[in-house]
């Protein structure tokens, strides 16, 4: 496994399924990790896992900011990796663009890009000082092309965590900060992308699993690698990339 023992690593959504997956990993390798949700559930899981964790609403920037203030104030020292992790469809399901109300665009948006904004700001200045640090932003395929789940604010907010990577990656790049993204493709981890998965029926699973090269969805844990491996050494001279995790689509 790539070396990232002893690293202070802050992961978002780390209550969600790729959120645990990615703490398991860093945990196996003897990380510090922190985490934030706003799933009491969730956080409970991960904290029995050996995450310190708190419970914070990330569409607040202000305290999502505070929350890595706090991190770096506990450990006494900047973080060395942080994961941007919370993201997803706040519950919603599609519907025509031109019916989009403002407040469902807003949340989706706040969730996945303003979430992603706070925390990287709030982290980037420790790190400055530091003189290194690694960033992964959890983009997906929707950061590629048109998104599956048809969500219209899902996919721009994902185009634009790209445009957000790629710009932190050109200016601190200098300072010795890495920032880069993995895009997933098609994981079953909770119950509305499993609704999702039986939508297509038998034919369409058939169709979506034709087209991939492997001939299987994603698991959890094959994100989180990608992450481990982003967030090393190993890929100590990436940056600016978004990896896909797909399967070969």
């Amino acid at each position: 496994m790539p070396k990232v023992d002893r690293r202070l690593v802050a992961i978002s959504g780390i209550g969600s399924a790729f959120g645990l997956a990615i703490a398991r990993r860093f945990l196996s390798a003897g990380a510090n990790v922190h985490g934030c949700d706003c799933d009491p559930a969730g956080l409970a899981e991960a904290a029995a896992l050996g995450c310190h964790v708190a419970e914070v609403d990330l569409v607040d920037r202000p305290a999502a900011r505070a929350w890595i203030a706090r991190v770096e104030h506990d450990a006494g020292r900047a973080i060395d990796v942080l994961v941007n992790n919370a993201g997803g469809v706040a519950g919603q399901s599609h519907q025509r663009f031109d019916r989009v109300s403002d407040a469902d665009w807003d949340t989706v948006i706040a969730v996945n890009l303003g979430a992603a904004m706070a925390l990287s700001q709030a982290a980037l200045g420790g790190m400055t000082r530091a003189g290194r640090g690694a960033i992964v932003n959890i983009a997906s395929g929707a950061a590629l092309r048109a998104s599956m789940t048809g969500i219209q604010a899902y996919a721009t907010a994902k185009h634009a965590l790209l445009g957000l990577t790629r710009q932190l990656a050109h200016e601190f790049g200098p300072h010795g900060i890495r920032v880069n993204a993995v895009a997933p493709g098609l994981v079953i981890t909770n119950a509305a992308t499993q609704q999702q998965w039986q939508g297509y029926g038998d034919a369409g699973q058939d169709a979506i699993l034709g087209g991939i090269a492997l001939r299987r969805l994603g698991t959890p844990d094959d994100i989180a690698r990608a992450v481990s491996f982003l967030a090393s050494d190993d890929a100590d001279f990436i940056t600016g990339e978004i990896l896909s995790v797909d399967g070969g689509r």
